[in-house]
């Protein structure tokens, strides 16, 4: 037995018991006649003293050579400390030690193996084995264990059946780029890695599986950031016999157990928004609605005097800050400059001060009254003491202009609280969206989306005033699901995949298996998917999902740790008749 106990277990009550533990030296301190050493485990961390009274002399020598990070086993006796360290739960007891082994030695990290580190991002990407024996790391990855419990255990006990999808299937010309490999017994074809398990749940409701989830490893091969990597983690749900209202109900279930087990909070409104809504009102599809700024349309009341660039705007648009009445012109022209920044792509932007006695100053005061200002502020909501911020251009890149300034302002005024939590839904997706280039219309989320029934005689008259019959739900300004009911018979996907530009050969070819299936008594259905790693990062607080990955690859795609993507032997390339152009 390597321990009794666990370096976090020790207190008061195991005082005069003899205990084993087993960790890795987090420090140690050498008085020459006394030995301090903080063993560390998972599970916390215990103080060892070692002293020349009381401990076999070969021992003590011994313990002056342990390093930072050597794996040891002590056994001693549990005693009260005189010095107590109220910050760790161990800090009343320290453990004196009678016997210690050095079960591995340690070179010296390349970081020091604390809470604050002094490693950079890089170098602990490199040596992530290491990273993750720090608290915060650690602590990630436990919390990352308790959502999917959670998850887990609030699915099963409504009958959901977790199964299993295969990893290795057929690429699809939908969606994102796939990951692809070769296959050395079937020369010269290939399998893909699933971008979603989408064609397979589908394929469980005809099977009558009726109710299935997953937590399911997925991959696409994208340009990646913060929140993005290429292989992520999905909580995949799919139900038959259901309604969209039957899907919302289940899911906004589900997102109230995970903060009322992980958070306590009890949340009570889960606001419904439509595309169109969100997108006239926010600019963007994943509204963060734990504060305000509402968009204020002014192209009404500001439009009618000699401003050139109003009047040739196809939009005039603004949003009311709070309290920003008082900033000065550096810091006004810092966010001028801040949305004049390729990233937001605005050529310049006008604002207004409400002033505190109701009057109004603004950078176009030449060609606007107070009249005009005070109805600007009334379509935009400011108050006295907030500042108007307007762009104007084309309609589209306006509000996503307008929607970045948004999001910055708000983190500038710290309205963005980790610790507050504003789930929301957004319904009525166009089911598709042009592609500009080719001309051709593309699935907005992939082509087995049904259409709302009402609209389904626009598909062949105007396909893009078409509404899916899809949802997302959005928390803190982020889409963390999203989801649809799926087409459920053989003619409406025929149909969907002539609109998408499928010839009737390029369907069959892709998707016959699931036209064929439809043919054998497909039930109503429909499904969704949780981002897992955005998730646990939203409810952990954070807004990037690196820390909550074991083993994340870096911007580039890369695992810098194993050195991965690499070259691969000649002769594997051989059995697998590929050649690699140099």
């Amino acid at each position: 037995m390597y321990r009794s106990h666990t370096c976090g277990a020790l207190t008061l009550k195991e005082v005069g018991t003899t205990v084993t533990l087993a960790g890795w030296v987090q420090k140690s301190r050498d008085k020459g006649f006394m030995v301090w050493v903080d063993l560390r485990d998972r599970y916390g961390i215990t103080q060892l003293i070692f002293d020349e009274e009381r401990t076999d002399k070969s021992v003590l020598e011994l313990a002056k050579t342990l390093g930072r990070e050597f794996v040891i086993q002590v056994t001693g006796t549990v005693i009260e400390r005189e010095s107590k360290n109220l910050n760790i739960p161990t800090g009343a007891i320290e453990v004196l030690v009678t016997d210690l082994k050095v079960l591995n030695a340690a070179i010296t990290p390349p970081f020091t193996i604390e809470d604050e580190t002094d490693g950079g991002e890089d170098i602990r990407m490199k040596y992530r084995y290491l990273d993750i024996r720090r608290n915060p790391v650690k602590n990630s990855l436990l919390f990352r264990h308790k959502v999917a419990q959670e998850v887990r255990n609030y699915l099963s006990n409504l009958d959901f059946c977790e199964v299993e999808t295969p990893y290795l299937i057929k690429s699809t010309p939908e969606g994102a780029r796939d990951f692809v490999v070769p296959s050395r017994m079937n020369q010269g074809q290939f399998y893909a890695l699933p971008q979603s398990p989408q064609t397979f749940k589908q394929l469980l409701m005809v099977g009558g599986m009726d109710k299935y989830f997953q937590i399911v490893k997925c991959f696409r091969d994208e340009d990646l950031r913060a929140d993005r990597q290429p292989e992520f983690t999905q909580i995949d749900c799919e139900m038959a016999f259901v309604e969209q209202e039957d899907i919302l109900n289940v899911f906004e279930g589900l997102t109230r157990h995970l903060l009322k087990k992980i958070h306590g909070l009890e949340v009570s409104q889960f606001p419904r928004i439509t595309y169109d809504y969100a997108m006239k009102t926010y600019g963007n599809d994943k509204p963060d609605i734990r504060f305000d700024m509402k968009f204020g349309e002014l192209n009404a009341v500001a439009q009618h005097k000699d401003f050139p660039v109003f009047n040739s705007a196809e939009l005039v648009v603004g949003i009311a800050a709070p309290g920003c009445a008082s900033y000065t012109r550096k810091e006004i022209d810092a966010l001028i400059d801040w949305v004049k920044r390729p990233q937001v792509g605005a050529s310049g932007m006008v604002y207004v001060k409400c002033e505190a006695d109701g009057t109004y100053k603004s950078s176009v005061d030449k060609f606007y009254d107070q009249e005009d200002l005070k109805q600007w502020a009334a379509l935009t909501g400011a108050k006295a003491g907030d500042m108007i911020f307007v762009l104007s251009g084309p309609a589209d890149k306006t509000r996503a202009q307008l929607s970045a300034l948004r999001m910055e302002l708000a983190t500038r005024l710290g309205l963005r609280n980790p610790s507050e939590f504003a789930p929301l839904w957004v319904v009525d997706f166009p089911l598709l969206e042009l592609d500009e280039e080719s001309g051709r219309w593309h699935a907005m989320h992939h082509p087995f989306t049904s259409p709302k029934p009402e609209d389904m005689e626009l598909l062949a008259t105007n396909p893009g005033k078409v509404r899916a019959n899809a949802y997302d739900m959005v928390l803190n300004g982020n889409e963390i699901g999203g989801g649809s009911i799926r087409i459920h018979d053989k003619a409406t996907q025929q149909l969907m995949f002539k609109y998408l530009g499928f010839t009737e050969e390029e369907a069959r070819n892709q998707f016959g298996f699931l036209m064929d299936a439809f043919q054998f008594g497909a039930p109503p259905h429909g499904g969704l998917a949780f981002g897992l790693d955005r998730l646990v990062a939203i409810l952990g607080g954070q807004e990037t999902i690196r820390d909550f990955i074991a083993f994340p690859k870096n911007n580039s795609g890369r695992d810098v740790m194993i050195d991965a993507p690499s070259v691969i032997a000649d002769e594997q390339l051989q059995e697998l008749n590929i050649s690699v152009i140099q």
